[in-house]
């Protein structure tokens, strides 16, 4: 699983990655065609009734991802924030419950941490997989986003640096937040030698532009499990407000998931 996880990053024609949160979205995922399966770390703690943020224990976040692995056979990577550690040694013990969960790839997000001081996180998680016999995929985020705007050469010089440091470090692949162009994406492809992963959904370029920009994966993020929780939300208010259910139409019904949960 591992190794076909990683052969599916190919510049170009990239991994597209609908994150699931739990069990049922997986299968859902699953079912509409996915090649592997993403977890999200926001939407596993909204359904566990907790904010976003690491504010999941280590258990927590490795039951969800026991679950999901469960359910599906397909290579699962899981978003672990920033590894629910305080230290290396932490971040490695982590890794070594993701591998017994049963995921093949990790996104570890760096917060802005010195660069020196997240190389040896993501060095502890290559070292805890290879001690494992697992080619885990470590997916570096980096997390210039949060850098104040407007200066757009700073934002590509300290995360180029940031991918370069990471890479040496053992990191596999990159993932970029916000909502690039095509231009940025293909610099970030082209400047530095890890396979580049952004995101799809409001206001991001479609698939096959990020494709023609060279991105080797494409994620959702927490984005479907917003829409999710937002479908709840309206057809709450509906039935509340309004007594009536429209906004239910055109979903699955209950025999339909409840079959794709027994098949």
């Amino acid at each position: 699983m591992a190794q076909l996880f990683r052969s599916l990053h190919v510049p170009g024609s990239p991994l597209v990655l609908p994150n699931a949160w739990d069990g049922t979205s997986a299968r859902v995922v699953a079912n509409a065609g996915a090649r592997a399966i993403a977890t999200t770390s926001a939407g596993v703690a909204w359904s566990l009734g907790h904010g976003d943020g690491d504010r999941l224990t280590r258990d927590q976040a490795l039951g969800a991802i026991s679950r999901i692995t469960a359910v599906v056979d397909l290579p699962v990577t899981a978003d672990i924030e920033r590894g629910y550690a305080t230290d290396p040694a932490g971040v490695a013990e982590t890794v070594r419950g993701v591998l017994a969960a049963g995921a093949v790839g990790i996104n570890l997000e760096d917060t802005l941490r010195p660069v020196a001081e997240q190389a040896h996180r993501i060095a502890a998680a290559r070292e805890a997989a290879d001690d494992a016999g697992v080619p885990l995929f470590i997916n570096a985020r980096i997390d210039t986003h949060r850098l104040p705007p407007g200066d757009r050469s700073a934002w590509l010089d300290e995360t180029l640096a940031r991918a370069r440091a990471y890479g040496a470090a053992g990191a596999d692949g990159i993932f970029v937040l916000g909502t690039p162009d095509a231009r940025t994406v293909s610099t970030l492809v082209g400047s530095q030698p890890l396979p580049v992963n952004v995101l799809a959904g409001p206001g991001s370029l479609p698939v096959p532009e990020l494709a023609a920009a060279g991105a080797a994966r494409v994620s959702a993020g927490s984005s479907i499990a917003e829409a999710a929780y937002g479908l709840a939300e309206r057809a709450a208010r509906e039935l509340l407000e309004e007594g009536t259910t429209s906004t239910l139409e055109g979903g699955f019904d209950y025999a339909g998931l409840n079959t794709l949960l027994l098949s």
